[in-house]
């Protein structure tokens, strides 16, 4: 009793959302209400999230500007502005950029999971020699690398 409560309450929360988004569909509620759907209803939701991983807006601004836009891997396709937010956008064009540099296997789809932070860490290890276990966790040491990465890359 209490799950189907819970259920119907998360989905109700997620289609509101979705509504205010203007991505609202009728099939994403009857779903969730019943249970079935609601995880791809709430990764739609969390993968339009920011996710800077411990950097400030300044320096998101640096990742966005420095190696997002500067080598091409903003387009039409990618759209975005640099915002200092890494968003949904931002993370598609760093995953094509880890595709084509750092092992990156995963879909281009924005969402900064185990795979895309594996793919970063690998990145980190030769940028700026950090020395990280390839996990795919965006702990406090790949955080602190992803930092690292950003202030070299304000100097000339």
């Amino acid at each position: 009793m209490t799950s189907t409560i819970t259920r119907r309450m998360v989905g109700a929360v997620v289609a509101t959302g979705l509504a205010a988004t203007g991505t609202f569909a009728m099939s994403g509620i009857a779903n969730a209400e019943v249970g079935t759907g609601l995880t791809a209803a709430a990764s739609s939701v969390s993968a339009q999230a920011t996710q800077n991983f411990g950097l400030t807006a300044t320096e998101a601004k640096v990742i966005q500007g420095k190696v997002l836009k500067k080598y091409g891997y903003t387009s039409a396709k990618y759209p975005g502005t640099i915002d200092g937010k890494l968003g949904t956008n931002s993370w598609k064009a760093f995953q094509v950029y880890l595709k084509k540099d750092y092992g990156y296997a995963g879909a281009i789809d924005g969402d900064p999971g185990e795979n895309t932070i594996k793919a970063l860490q690998r990145l980190l290890r030769h940028k700026v020699g950090a020395k990280l276990t390839i996990d795919g966790d965006a702990g406090p040491k790949t955080q602190a690398a992803f930092k690292k990465y950003a202030t070299r890359l304000t100097k000339p």
